[in-house]
């Protein structure tokens, strides 16, 4: 494949709500940019974008994917990021790669919350974007209505560059706002037509409006817009190209891509008003001299690049997808892991289409390609040479919240399952594994249910491995509120030596909930002997791992060892550790022994319109508000404590209230005594534990 050099590339993310058109444009792209003889279709399963199975099966896009499109001597680097808010960790990598963004709209359903959550995302990495609203093919799709809810939104720095002409209901073009031009579609190619008379009070409008916004461009600009002057045609495509490049412009474009209407004309815009790496800025520091080394795409500097995702596939194998950050990287090349101080050898260079690799002997910095089978290397890496060892921020991803616990279908399989979520975790940053020894169970983390369905997927289809989800065990605790005063004897005589141990001991609240038990010896006149005191610590360690109210772990006792007598043949550390063991399952027992839950911090933020509805469901989940704040963009901050037993499925209930416009996070922050009837549930649901059972 051909190399590009870094005024040659553009990198732009394709973000937007699910199903608003991504994949579809990005085809289209790709059917124009001669990549594909025929345009693939989402319901066809046979787009460049979505080649993994499970995007086939379920019609929409699970990984981002890389299609790089050749156009006027340039080479788009089309990043397709899912819209669906479970693989929003997807989207978060694609912006840390890319340059710009398109955020594409449906026309028939509008400005989303999908729409917003793409807005802030390139916000927060200051991405120059474009708004680009598809199916415009379809008769009812209001253009202007579009508009002003984005200029609602977002002000005046939304400016429209085309609209639609329809004759008939049909969507047949465009005008031309910059040029005040009308075009009509002729196949791929498009031919000039007059504004037709109906639409010359939309063209007056949006033209004043493109007009005000590169105005502001400059003072001089500003003065000879206010004296009534005209700018030139090469000086509104500097201001827009330079008002893009700064966030102060948004321009608004749209089309059918599915009757590849508008893209063209969209491609034509990434080229002439986006930014080339070259123009943006990214630096690192230095791991020798601990100095920040200012990259900026300049391949005149030293080799360094970051590893802003992994693919690893059984059929295509692993690929380490890296943008170059500066210098020039060739096939030969022996590169430094800065992250784990390992060398690599690179081999060979890729530029991946899809899935498919196509080799390539050099990567420019600000490239985005694929080295294959780097062992060490795992996305947020980055990679220089050893003598310039630079280390680049990772990409900031989202935490998941959403947990369940997963179980093997079959026994002896858990190696498998083991080793390939593994390799799922390397692919995806958002999936966490958590071994809850404690409660002898294996958790899984993730964005939300459906992630977590897709992963279940993932394991049967690609690795044979059937796990199943259902809800995770609360981790509770047993303490005790009162004090006790017990003995506990063990005496056993079986001819020869027997075995007999005795202690007399007390049990109170420790006060401590941070630590299972508190000792103390207080044995005088030799009773038990010193060297006795370790068996009975050691039969304490063995009894607050699993409570005798419910098998649960104990927290918060303070044992007191008062008294006792010993044997001087059949006395030994066994004995007392047993006598110990009896002695704690009866004194806690007599000293009003209750169950505590584990309670969350919990923020939701949710726009201001739901705060009544989310506060109300936090209700039924026994929660407790402690604060509302406003975060000053419509949304109320809702801070409360909610037992940890009440939040599974959280995130699903959440988005459905909020229609996918809520976010929360949690965080443990103590253990609090349970009610009486969720205790009584417990224990009764945990009785077969106490009998040694497994669950």
């Amino acid at each position: 494949m051909q190399v590009y050099k870094t005024d040659q590339i553009r990198n732009v993310v394709l973000l937007g709500h699910g199903s608003a058109g991504k994949t579809t444009l990005a085809e289209a792209m790709a059917f124009l940019g001669g990549l594909t003889s025929r345009q693939g279709r989402v319901e066809d399963g046979n787009t460049i974008s979505d080649f993994d199975k499970e995007e086939t099966k379920r019609g929409f896009s699970i990984s981002t994917s890389l299609i790089p499109i050749p156009w006027q001597k340039c080479k788009i680097n089309i990043l397709d990021a899912p819209g669906y808010f479970d693989f929003v960790g997807e989207a978060e990598e694609a912006v840390s790669a890319a340059d710009a963004a398109i955020i594409v709209v449906s026309g028939k359903a509008g400005v989303q919350v999908g729409t917003q959550k793409a807005w802030n995302l390139c916000e927060k990495y200051k991405l120059p974007r474009f708004i680009f609203i598809t199916d415009m093919d379809v008769e009812d799709v209001s253009f202007d209505q579009i508009v002003d809810d984005l200029t609602e939104l977002y002000g005046k720095k939304i400016a429209p560059l085309h609209f639609p002409i329809r004759q008939g209901g049909k969507f047949v073009g465009y005008v031309n706002v910059v040029k005040k031009a009308g075009r009509l579609f002729d196949g791929k190619n498009v031919k000039e037509c007059e504004i037709p008379a109906d639409l010359m009070d939309d063209q007056e409008k949006y033209h004043d409006t493109l007009m005000e916004t590169v105005a502001e461009f400059s003072e001089e600009y500003m003065d000879r817009y206010f004296d009534g002057g005209e700018f030139t045609l090469d000086e509104i495509y500097g201001a827009i190209s330079s008002e893009v490049a700064d966030c102060s412009m948004v321009p608004v474009g749209m089309g059918s891509p599915v009757n590849l209407a508008g893209v063209s004309g969209l491609l034509d815009d990434i080229v002439s008003f986006f930014p080339n790496p070259g123009q943006r800025s990214i630096s690192g520091v230095s791991q020798k001299t601990n100095e920040a080394f200012q990259a900026d795409y300049d391949s005149s500097r030293e080799k360094t690049a970051y590893v802003w995702k992994t693919i690893v596939d059984p059929f295509l194998g692993k690929y380490s997808l890296i943008k170059v950050c500066s210098g020039v990287l060739r096939g030969e090349d022996v590169l430094f892991n800065v992250e784990k101080s390992e060398e690599e050898r690179l081999n060979k260079l890729y530029v991946l289409q899809g899935s498919k690799p196509q080799e390539v002997t050099e990567l420019y910095a600000g490239d985005i390609g694929a080295i294959a089978k780097l062992n060490s290397v795992q996305t947020g890496d980055s990679l220089a040479t050893k003598a310039n060892p630079v280390l680049f921020a990772k990409a900031e991803l989202s935490t998941p919240y959403t947990c369940k616990r997963y179980k093997a279908v079959k026994k002896g399989d858990e190696d498998k399952i083991s080793q390939s979520l593994a390799k799922l975790m390397s692919e995806d940053k958002t999936l966490r594994i958590v071994n809850d020894g404690a409660n002898r169970q294996s958790l899984i983390y993730g964005i939300g249910d459906q992630q977590l369905d897709v992963i279940v997927s993932k394991l049967k289809e690609r690795y044979k491995a059937d796990v199943e989800l259902v809800k995770p065990k609360v981790p509770f605790r047993e303490t005790l509120r009162k004090s006790s005063d017990v003995e506990g004897k063990h005496k056993k005589q079986s001819g020869g030596h027997g075995q007999y141990g005795h202690v007399k001991m007390r049990f109170e609240p420790s006060g401590d909930m941070e630590q299972p038990f508190v000792f103390e010896q207080v044995v005088v006149g030799g009773a038990v002997p010193k060297n006795y005191f370790p068996a009975v610590e050691k039969g304490l360690q063995e009894c607050v791992q699993k409570g005798p109210l419910a098998a649960y772990p104990v927290v918060g006792v303070k044992a007191q060892l008062y008294d006792g007598s010993y044997h001087p043949v059949d006395s030994s550390e066994m004995a007392f550790k047993m006598a110990t063991i009896l002695a704690f399952k009866k004194g806690f027992m007599e000293a009003s022994p209750v169950l505590l839950e584990p309670i969350v911090n919990m923020k939701v933020t949710v726009p201001d319109k739901f705060t009544g509805d989310v506060m109300g469901d936090l209700n039924k989940r026994r929660g407790r508000v402690l604060g509302m704040n406003p975060d000053h963009m419509g949304n109320t901050i809702i801070e409360a404590d909610v037992p940890q037993l009440e939040i599974d499925g959280y995130s699903t209930d959440l988005r459905s209230m909020t229609g996918g416009s809520g976010d929360f996070s949690y965080e443990f922050a103590r253990y609090e005594q349970a009610p009486s009837d969720i205790q009584q549930k417990e224990i009764e649901a945990r009785a077969s534990q106490l009998e040694g059972e497994e669950e």
